[in-house]
Parts: C-alpha cells; sequence; structure tokens
C-alpha cells in the first residue's frame, strides 16, 4: 500500500462539485505560508479565505498537489497558488456546510520560485502524511 495519494484533494473537489451542482459558493480556509501565493492584504491570523466559484476564477485547477487560479482583488488579477497541504477546509458560503481538515505540518520550501512560475505548474509529490477523518457537524 506504498504510494497511495492522499484522498484530500479527490474530497476538495468533491465538495466543490456539490456547491456549484446546488447553487452554492464554494469558499476555501486557507493557512498561508511561504509556500502560498495570496494576496497578504487580505490574510489574517496567517489564514485567508478565498471564493473559488467558477465565477469568481479564470483557469481554476484543483490538482493532487495544489489549487491554482486567478482572480481579481480590488480590480487587479493575481495569480493564486495553495497547494493542498495548506487548505484548512472548503465551505459553501451560504450554509456553511463542507469539510475542514487538521492542520498538516509546514513542508520545507523547494527551491525559490517565483509567483508566475508557481501557478499552474505541478509539482514532483513530497512524502503526504496519513490522512485522518474528523466529524466536523453532526445533524
Amino acid at each position: 500500500m506504498e504510494n497511495v495519494s492522499s484522498t484530500k484533494p479527490y474530497l476538495i473537489r468533491a465538495v466543490h462539485e456539490w456547491c456549484v451542482d446546488n447553487g452554492f459558493t464554494p469558499h476555501l480556509l486557507v493557512t498561508v505560508d511561504e509556500n502560498t501565493r495570496v494576496p497578504m492584504a487580505y490574510v489574517k491570523n496567517g489564514e485567508i479565505v478565498l471564493n473559488i466559484n467558477y465565477s469568481a476564477t479564470k483557469d481554476l485547477v484543483i490538482d493532487n498537489t495544489a489549487i491554482s487560479f486567478s482572480a481579481r482583488f480590488s480590480g487587479a488579477s493575481q495569480n493564486i497558488y495553495v497547494p493542498i497541504g495548506a487548505v484548512r477546509g472548503i465551505f459553501a458560503r451560504e450554509n456553511s456546510q463542507g469539510m475542514f481538515f487538521e492542520a498538516e505540518p509546514v513542508e520545507d520550501k523547494p527551491d525559490q520560485v517565483s509567483q508566475s512560475e508557481a501557478v499552474g505548474k505541478p509539482q514532483a509529490p513530497k512524502e503526504v502524511k496519513k490522512p485522518s477523518l474528523t466529524l466536523v457537524k453532526k445533524d
């Protein structure tokens, strides 16, 4: 069972699809670190919430290593890059239903990469911590 991929990116894609199918606005809760490329003016307490609805993003890609897209912040286009490990949760803005994840340890930063180079380029897979599920909300 070596080299089994994490379920986290699959769950993120599934909740994103569920939000879109039901007319909700999918949002990401992201822990910002040196590997995350987001507009720092919107970061509060080391975290940022990003609207990842198709109408708010351009070229949205949710792959097994990262989420990348371009979006406008105060009218200026920004390239966003979020490693999957930095995603703390994905939820619908309208009802807060979604899925949240435990914090993952910060990994060593890869070689210096500019923001324009980081977005859209797949990175080599890193050793992944064994995933675990946590009950967030019980109906």
